[in-house]
């Protein structure tokens, strides 16, 4: 039986980069994670330079992820890695995916899904092909406040829902000189990151909590994106009107040029009966509001025997000490991990690859609706 630590490989998240440190540090919280391998970067001499950085022994610190993959795969079992970690530029995410996957290796990556809806339905053709687990770390349902809003949905709690607000609000592209350094400049590039730029990039965080916190698909979509700066090839800014399954209505807005916001994800859904609020700056609170009753507001903590099983399970910490934005990442790997050893979660805190495959219709969906004047456009529904 293999003992100790999911053992795990990264590709990206050298030099430079922000999310690979996050994910290390929060394979690292997780506690059921140790990272063995890795291929950080793209330049051989970087990845060098990275893999010595976070410690990883020379040997497995390759030049290329498929020379990576190769080198694991040529150790025993007990040593190799069990799974890879994927924080690359979009455009990389279904190649390097595709050959962890047909090597057997299962795969945790960060979102969006892929650059384009090709690319991420030749991920899913691998990975039903090979029967590989696959993962995307959408941080923010690894919240326990944000489980905890699900299940009171669920129970029925709000009623059905009839409203819902999202919106997902920064300013750190507001200017023309904000588009330059590492992470600006693939995101701002559609060879890198795809059709689109701020809604395949934060836009696809406010979709994806809109349809895990109310359990409903988003069907239609009618859309505006814009480049609000000058020059670029991508939308930085751009809101739309959507259509729930179980009827309801809502607006989403993702844009980059917000000036003074710095990470406004903030979400309000409206039922029969009762209202939720939730706002990422703020993820210990969570407030209910009932029509002629006193608002409640509902906090984490591991002795808060009211809370449901799903957000007891991401909580960490006794009550009113803050959990933030690391701690719901470490929740991913404890899940993903634990899925890796054959083990399930309450509630995995990972999107699925349906979930992947529903933001890269969204993103379509809103790209199709934008270019034809915001019509109506379906969001297809993927076998």
């Amino acid at each position: 039986m293999t003992m100790g630590p999911v053992r795990y490989a990264m590709i990206g998240g050298g030099e430079g980069a922000f999310i690979g440190p996050v994910h290390r540090t929060a394979a690292a919280i997780a506690g059921n994670c140790r990272l063995v391998a890795g291929a950080l970067s793209a330049d051989p001499q970087k990845a060098r330079r990275s893999g010595a950085a976070v410690g990883l022994a020379p040997e497995r610190t390759y030049d290329d992820y498929e020379a990576m993959i190769a080198g694991e795969l040529a150790l025993p079992e007990s040593e190799r890695a069990e799974f890879v970690a994927i924080v690359t530029p979009n455009h990389v995410h279904a190649p390097a995916a595709i050959a962890a996957m047909e090597a057997g290796f299962p795969v945790l990556t960060d979102k969006p899904l892929a650059d384009t809806m090709a690319a991420a339905r030749q991920i899913l053709e691998a990975a039903r092909r090979t029967g590989a687990l696959l993962g995307i770390t959408h941080t923010y349902l690894g919240y326990p406040m944000v489980r905890q809003a699900r299940e009171l949905v669920e129970s029925g709690e709000l009623g059905a829902v009839r409203r819902v607000a999202v919106r997902y609000t920064q300013g750190w592209l507001a200017r023309a000189e904000d588009g330059v350094g590492k992470q600006a400049e693939w995101r701002t590039d559609p060879a890198r990151s795809g059709i689109a730029g701020a809604f395949g990039d934060i836009g696809t965080h406010a979709f994806n909590l809109v349809e895990f916190m109310t359990g409903e698909r988003m069907t239609r979509i009618a859309a505006e994106l814009r480049a609000a700066v000058p020059g670029r090839a991508l939308d930085d800014d751009g809101m739309a009107m959507f259509h729930l399954s179980g009827g309801g209505r809502g607006t989403l807005v993702a844009s980059q040029i917000c000036v003074g916001d710095a990470n406004g994800l903030a979400i309000s859904i409206w039922g029969e009966r009762g209202a939720l609020h939730w706002e990422q700056e703020h993820p210990n609170h969570l407030r209910l509001a009932r029509r002629g009753e006193p608002e409640q507001l509902w906090t984490p903590g591991v002795d808060r025997g009211y809370l449901g099983d799903a957000a007891m399970v991401a909580t960490r910490l006794p009550s009113g000490h803050p959990e933030g934005y690391l701690e719901a990442f470490a929740n991913i790997y404890h899940d993903f991990a634990l899925a890796v050893r054959g083990e399930v979660a309450c509630l995995p805190a990972y999107a699925g690859l349906d979930a992947g495959m529903a933001h890269m219709a969204f993103v379509e969906a809103a790209h199709a609706s934008s270019e034809s004047g915001a019509s109506w456009v379906n969001i297809e529904e993927l076998p």
